[in-house]
């Protein structure tokens, strides 16, 4: 018969000779031209080839005859789209090292809120490191035939690439978490929640990732793992991812409203401009940190607004770690006040360094010195110029 067959598109199944095998339009493509339920069909000749496609992929796709729009155009479209998100993780990975490394050198700024951030910033990084390896190891090669692909190296890309984005959300949980403990309780013991945060944010997407990685093996271990799932292990992932999203929308609309009331306490009916100024910053503050913009499509199915899905979970998503380190670091009034101070302390040690040198001249004799102070002279008091030359007094 003919064997399974990887056309550039979609898997073929194993066929015996004359079968003519019936498959759904690719998913991808469906999303694209709003046409479900169409079918391809090939036939597996008595010559162990298969037939083309027919109805062609344009036709039976939903692609209309003189649009320009046929999978090509679509391949080279989504390759764009790669380039943006490429970009838009390597730069959070970039902002968000920085910013690891500032939080760190800095012990002023070892405190639970921003050894919260850090872990934050770490569950970023995963992600954008996730994204990458699994776009080398399941991408990289467009020759690949992806039907027979199913090595332990791919599952385990796509392992690390669900336990990344099961640790991300869990950190944003407990940043939203923290923030409505500090503003309901006046009195908080760092040590007593910090060990406790650490725990779930990293121990539950393991617990999480151990119970799919269990289910593919025993009831769907096919391919890369990459594939369409059935209900129950789609929800074993998708299911807290939504959790947590659906948590921190209720913490978000709470802490607002906590600062609403606390606004208007402090300002006494004062200026409502100020007030709403305030207000509108606190609230584009928290948006990137509580990760509040996946509760758009949270709760819709995955086939509906695939392309605006697409720019807001990966094109606005992959720059979302460089905005929350701009916001929480580098645009940190208390951080770049730390960093004006080091960096004015590491001139002055230059300095200090590059005066006791041995080959430089001490300041007591040092002919460039005694002019200096003749010029520093002259310029504070004019007249003592006069004095000074007609009593012969020198400053030597």
């Amino acid at each position: 018969g003919c064997p399974r067959d990887w056309d550039g598109l979609t898997c073929w199944p194993r066929a015996t000779f004359g079968e003519v095998v019936q498959i759904p339009c690719p998913r991808f493509l469906e999303e694209f031209t709003n046409n479900h339920g169409s079918f391809l069909q090939r036939n597996c000749t008595q010559e162990a080839y298969w037939s083309e496609p027919f109805p062609p992929y344009t036709i039976a796709c939903g692609f209309d005859e003189g649009s320009t729009k046929g999978p090509e155009d679509q391949k080279s479209y989504y390759s764009a789209f790669w380039r943006v998100y490429t970009a838009g993780y390597a730069a959070s990975v970039t902002s968000l090292v920085t910013a690891l490394i500032v939080f760190a050198a800095f012990r002023k700024f070892h405190c639970t809120r921003n050894y919260i951030h850090m872990h934050l910033f770490v569950s970023f990084i995963l992600r954008a490191i996730a994204v990458f390896t699994k776009d080398a190891v399941l991408f990289a090669d467009e020759s690949m035939d992806h039907c027979l692909m199913s090595t332990v190296t791919c599952k385990a890309a796509v392992a690390f690439f669900q336990f990344s984005v099961l640790a991300n959300f869990f950190w944003l949980l407990i940043e939203g978490i923290y923030l409505q403990t500090l503003l309901l309780l006046t009195f908080v013991s760092n040590k007593q929640f910090v060990w406790w945060f650490i725990f779930t944010g990293w121990g539950a997407p393991a617990a999480v990732l151990c119970a799919w990685v269990l289910t593919r093996i025993h009831q769907q271990n096919t391919g890369c793992w990459d594939d369409d799932e059935n209900g129950v292990m789609l929800w074993i992932i998708k299911g807290p991812i939504l959790l947590t999203v659906l948590i921190n929308f209720i913490i978000f609309i709470n802490v607002i409203r906590i600062l609403v009331h606390k606004l208007k306490s402090q300002e006494g009916g004062g200026s409502h401009s100020s007030h709403f100024v305030r207000l509108a910053k606190s609230t584009l503050l928290l948006i990137p940190l509580f990760g509040v913009h996946y509760i758009v499509f949270a709760f819709f199915p995955e086939s509906t607004g695939l392309e605006a899905r697409l720019y807001i979970e990966l094109g606005l998503g992959s720059f979302q770690g460089f905005v929350v380190a701009l916001l929480y670091c580098f645009s940190n009034a208390e951080v770049q006040t730390e960093l004006k101070k080091q960096l004015c302390k590491w001139q002055y040690q230059e300095y200090l360094t590059f005066t006791h040198k041995p080959g430089t001249l001490s300041r007591e004799n040092s002919p460039v010195n005694y002019v200096t102070q003749l010029s520093l002279l002259e310029k504070i008091s004019p007249k003592r110029k006069t004095s000074v030359y007609q009593n012969g007094v020198t400053t030597v």
